[in-house]
């Protein structure tokens, strides 16, 4: 059977997730992902357990019942806003950098980290979570660092592991198109897949998204158009589109210099145009918690 119809849908059908990943990140992460939460605008988000706005963000998901998952963090990536290790029953050197951050990049990641720690670390970050009342509808990773994405070496079987011990689906695709991949990355999520089955762990048919930065010429505009392409070419199946949609205020600015596209992502998702697409093209939308209670159900 295929996901959507283990979901209980037609294997026609084309399901859409659409969630907001970095939340806790700052004040301006908060306000920007809780406005959509809060109108059902978006399906869910993931929370970042290092960064200070973290139990703000949670606090606000189990007031509100929203679907809000956790952002696995390896990665601190802006120059004078940082964050390290949750872990506290044992150290994780491999994870930092010499100021005790996190490294700012995935390669960093990739070369030097202990996948033991990284298991230590990983479970660390959920129980934070848990412990500050959230029950996490999935698992994803920001920036992308335990996929091997830039030097070839991933952490993915310690991931799933631990996303299995906790009964949290991940972020995982099998297709590898709409990822910007080449054709021969299909081998290699075929490998990871058919892991993610033997742990029991779900993942998603395909993970799509656009630039986080702003291109040359880019307008809202253009943007937006880019945006209703996408989501008129979804296909069959379970398909998430995750964004960063943040309040781009001053906090923002002081923290990240594309914070202008993050505002666009803020604003495209209460865009009339996008909503009347989403209405028109028969796509429906569902949730993390739809595949965390089927997995959790097995």
């Amino acid at each position: 059977m295929t996901l959507a119809q283990r979901l209980g849908f037609g294997p026609d059908e084309r399901l859409l997730i659409i969630n907001a990943d970095d939340y806790g990140m700052s004040r301006a992460a908060n306000t920007g992902i809780t406005s959509l939460l809060a109108a059902r605008a978006i399906s869910s988000a993931t929370v970042m357990p290092p960064c200070p706005w973290a139990p703000d963000a949670i606090a606000t998901a189990v007031a509100g019942g929203y679907d809000v998952g956790v952002h696995l963090t390896l990665t601190s990536e802006w120059a004078g806003y940082r964050w390290g290790p949750v872990s506290t029953g044992r150290p994780v050197p491999s994870l930092t950098d010499a100021a005790g951050y996190f490294p700012a990049d995935c390669a960093s990641v990739e070369l030097t980290a202990d996948p033991d720690e990284i298991r230590v670390e990983l479970t660390a970050q959920i129980e934070r979570a848990l412990a500050l009342g959230l029950d996490p509808s999935h698992a994803d990773n920001h920036m992308g660092s335990l996929y091997g994405l830039a030097t070839g070496r991933d952490f993915l079987d310690v991931t799933l592991a631990v996303c299995a011990r906790f009964g949290l689906p991940f972020r995982l695709p099998r297709r590898v198109d709409g990822l910007g991949l080449p054709d021969e990355a299909q081998g290699l999520l075929d490998h990871h897949a058919e892991l993610a089955d033997q742990y029991g762990v779900v993942i998603l048919d395909r993970l799509w998204t656009l630039p986080f930065t702003q291109g040359e010429g880019e307008t809202y505009e253009s943007f937006r158009a880019d945006f209703t392409a996408m989501l008129e070419r979804l296909r069959p199946g379970v398909t998430e589109v995750y964004l960063h949609p943040f309040t781009d205020d001053d906090e923002l600015r002081s923290i990240m210099p594309h914070h202008r596209k993050r505002g666009w992502e803020l604003r495209l998702m209460t865009d009339p145009q996008i909503q009347r697409t989403l209405a028109g093209t028969g796509v429906t939308r569902i949730g993390w918690s739809d595949l965390r209670d089927l997995q959790r159900s097995r």
